[in-house]
């Protein structure tokens, strides 16, 4: 799937106000390998229900920094068993427990977070779109998340080309939280990134 720049400002103007689904049934439709990414953060659980929907054995990959917070990986468990998703886990080469001894959690301003930022996410996801080789990728993005994030849109290009489909991007909180009350799905808010540390910086993966 390629398209011009022309060509998806133009579908994303279309796809304002269409339903997620309808989307991702597009999406589905024109690709010849798509893949799903989640962290199981906070409202990932209307993406994972909605692309299910469309195609149920989807390869979902979860980067698992190894940071999750308790609650976090038991809402993980909750919806793969639930959505039955078709889970490819990554996890860095490195244990947690080896990284704490000799690196711990770097401070943002620490020199040492952008090593820390490689190990446990950047390397991993890396691993992961080198065997997947992926031409659609469905996040989670949103407008509003951070201020990289505002200049992108339902359907943008990745760094290397892949057409990156977030059917929510212009979904607020509220009307995430109306849609999961609609389909009783579970959310889960605690939830912490050690490459991001404030919601509003980027880690690395969509930049």
């Amino acid at each position: 799937m390629a398209f011009t720049a022309h060509q998806i400002e133009k579908l994303n103007t279309h796809f304002r106000g269409i339903p997620p689904v309808e989307i991702i049934s597009w999406a589905i439709l024109n690709a010849k390998n798509p893949i799903a990414t989640t962290n199981f953060r906070p409202y990932e659980v209307a993406i994972l229900s909605a692309i299910v929907e469309v195609k149920e054995d989807i390869p979902i990959i979860w980067c698992d920094t190894g940071y999750n917070t308790p609650n976090t990986y038991k809402h993980a468990e909750e919806l793969i068993a639930q959505l039955n998703l078709n889970i490819d886990l990554y996890v860095p080469k490195q244990t947690t427990s080896h990284r704490d001894a000799v690196m711990g959690i770097p401070n943002v301003e620490d020199p040492r977070h952008a090593e820390f930022t490689e190990q446990v996410k950047l390397e991993p996801f890396r691993r992961a779109m080198a065997a997947h080789r992926p031409d659609v990728w469905f996040t989670n993005l949103r407008k509003g998340q951070t201020a990289h994030r505002n200049s992108l849109d339902i359907l943008s290009l990745s760094k290397d080309g892949v057409l990156k489909v977030s059917p929510f991007y212009h979904w607020s909180d509220t009307e995430l939280d109306a849609y999961l009350s609609k389909r009783a799905l579970p959310n889960e808010h605690h939830y912490f990134d050690p490459t991001k540390v404030l919601e509003n910086r980027e880690c690395g993966l969509h930049t």
